[in-house]
This record gives C-alpha cells, sequence and structure tokens, in this order.
C-alpha cells in the first residue's frame, strides 16, 4: 500500500461544515451508495471493487481501521463508506493494484462528514414537507428535558424520530449535541432548510435499524412518540426497542397514558426502569413523560 498522510481536525470550506472531500484532499467525491441508508449493504463494496480505475484512497480511523475507500477515474472520484459494513479482500486487492495511498482521520469526524454529505444530497431532491412547528411547544420540550437531565456540555444525546427537528433544536440550545434520525425525507429536509437540524448531525434511516449505523451514547429522546394503537404498535415497541439499544437513558414523550404504559413495559423488558410523569403544560404532544433507565 502506499504512504499514510494523518490528518487532524475538522475539514472547512469557507465555513463550518464538514466535507468528506476535503477528508480525502479531492476537490470532489461522489459516494457509490445512493442513500445514508444504503451504507450497511455489501452490494456497494462489490459495485466499487472496479477494474478500470488509476489512481486509490483510503482513509483508515484512529485505531488504522478502514472507514472510506475511493477510486479515480474517468468519471472522477468515487468513494465508499465502511462506517456501517467492512471492506473485502476483493476491494482491498483492487486499491493495491493502483498502489494507493492512505489517509487518516478521526473515525467521529468522517462519521459527521459522511452524514452531512448525504443530509444535503437528500435536501437538494426531496421537496420540504409543510411547517410543522408550533412554536409554543419548543419552551416546553426545553423544560422537560432540562427538568430531567439540565443543562448540556457538548455530550451527543440522540433524537429518535427527529421530525422537522424541533426536538433537536431544543437538545443544541440546552448545551447537547444531537445526533438526528427518521425516515420522512420530507421532514428531513424542512428541518435542515429551517435551521433546526443540522446536516452534519442528521440521518435519514429505518429507526428500527439504528443500531447499525451508530454506537450507543449515554442519553436519547423520543418526542411525542405515537399513536401507539393495536395497528401500530409492534412498529412502536421496534423503534423504541432500537431507541434502547443505542440510549443509556431514554425520555419519552406520549400523549395518553395507556401510551406512557407500553413504554413502561417496553423499558422493563428490556431490562430498565421506568419513571412516568405527567406534564401539565402540554395537553396533547408530550402530556405523558417517560424517563427510561437502566435497571
Amino acid at each position: 500500500m502506499g504512504s499514510s498522510r494523518p490528518r487532524t481536525g475538522c475539514i472547512s470550506d469557507g465555513g463550518s461544515e464538514l466535507k468528506a472531500a476535503g477528508i480525502l484532499e479531492l476537490d470532489e467525491v461522489t459516494f457509490i451508495e445512493p442513500s445514508f441508508a444504503a451504507l450497511t449493504d455489501p452490494l456497494y463494496t462489490d459495485l466499487l471493487a472496479r477494474d478500470n480505475a488509476d489512481q486509490g484512497r483510503m482513509l483508515v480511523d484512529e485505531n488504522s481501521d478502514p472507514v472510506a475507500v475511493a477510486f479515480h477515474e474517468s468519471a472522477g472520484w468515487i468513494a465508499g463508506s465502511f462506517l456501517c459494513r467492512h471492506p473485502n479482500v476483493a476491494l482491498i486487492d483492487a486499491f493495491e493494484q493502483v498502489n494507493g495511498e492512505i489517509y487518516q482521520e478521526d473515525r467521529a469526524v468522517w462519521a459527521a462528514a459522511v452524514r452531512e454529505y448525504f443530509s444535503l444530497r437528500l435536501a437538494a431532491e426531496i421537496s420540504a414537507a409543510m411547517e410543522d412547528l408550533n412554536p409554543a411547544r419548543k419552551g416546553i420540550l426545553a423544560d422537560v428535558i432540562a427538568g430531567v437531565w439540565g443543562k448540556g456540555s457538548g455530550e451527543t444525546c440522540i433524537d429518535c424520530g427527529c421530525g422537522s427537528g424541533v426536538g433537536s433544536l431544543v437538545l443544541r440550545e440546552l448545551g447537547y449535541s444531537p445526533l438526528s434520525y427518521d425516515n420522512d425525507a420530507s421532514l428531513l429536509t424542512l428541518g435542515i432548510q429551517k435551521g433546526r437540524l443540522l446536516p452534519e448531525e442528521t440521518m435519514c434511516i429505518d429507526a428500527t435499524q439504528v443500531s447499525a449505523y451508530t454506537q450507543p451514547v449515554a442519553k436519547g429522546i423520543g418526542i411525542m412518540m405515537g399513536e401507539i394503537n393495536s395497528f401500530s404498535e409492534d412498529m412502536w415497541h421496534q423503534i423504541a426497542a432500537g431507541l434502547f439499544s443505542v440510549t443509556g437513558e431514554t425520555l419519552i414523550t406520549v400523549g395518553t397514558e395507556p401510551e406512557a404504559f407500553r413504554i413502561r413495559e417496553w423499558g422493563n423488558e428490556a431490562g430498565r426502569s421506568v419513571e412516568i410523569r405527567e406534564n401539565p403544560c402540554d395537553a396533547f404532544y408530550d402530556h405523558w413523560v417517560c424517563v427510561v433507565r437502566k435497571a
């Protein structure tokens, strides 16, 4: 393999945005995966191992594990991200055939750049949903979250089912670093356009599969989970289980007491204690607050 070029810190392009191309020291790069959700699919590892490349670059993280491979061909630079899967032997062989160069960057920096790349692509391709934010709700959520956890000091907090981002906005203003996900692309586009969601913090994924895309963190929220009924119960159960799997302590709000009891049942099933509080400041969206902690 080629020589290693360690890198440190974030790449800036006239602002604070991370740039995947800049981390690879390229003017432009196109990912072979069509979406962030596709980062787990090994099909794109096979497609990346091309036989017509003339240059290659590999990015490794602080532990020297590969997190990206890029090849240059007539159409330009094509990259694949290996945050959520591993390169195979054929890909490594293809990289060695072109005597590729190796670069290094912290995994967290690359992950943020990849999220940004796909979030900006999504926002450019998908029309935004209509504005759905009740301005009063922001203050109510801030009181709920601060009442349970207080102010943050930069630690990551997951926002499950983030929608257009009111929960993420509140987390950020309270001092947390949101990691937000939803599968409604139009709501994510709205949140990005309004600035409530930041591209480098946002993932368009199936919430039941979140553990495939991120490592566990200490805290997470699931704001207005529901409507939980006999038709949707299995889906919400899987979403809650996914959220529990990547958070140490979880704050969930629901509209009704029976829904809160469901959250308690699912939390107990996951081996967690669940405290239920009534929130009289909101009679609809966040009337019941469930604090789910590892037992």
